[in-house]
């Protein structure tokens, strides 16, 4: 469970890819809830993301998702930094 109180992480889940099959990807959050992942036509298109998400899928890793998208986050648990 993310434990960070910066109000900008309360837009992402925790979850686990628990089908990848092409076209389609399903998480499951912490919650419980399980959702489609939408992904965008580069991923779509991309041999080695697929492979990528198989071994996500495999290895039983948690992703971050975004909560109102459900769009996998492409800079991980990182925040911006402050300038």
């Amino acid at each position: 469970m993310l434990l960070d109180t910066d109000p900008k992480i309360k837009n992402i889940n925790a979850a686990q890819i628990i089908k990848v099959m092409y076209p389609l990807v399903i998480a499951k959050t912490e919650d419980g809830e399980y959702v489609k992942v939408k992904l965008s036509d580069d991923q779509m298109q991309d041999p080695l993301f697929w492979d990528t998400l198989r071994n996500i899928n495999k290895s039983k890793l948690w992703v971050p998702l975004g909560k109102h998208f459900h769009q996998l986050l492409s800079n991980d648990w990182l925040m911006p930094t402050a300038e």
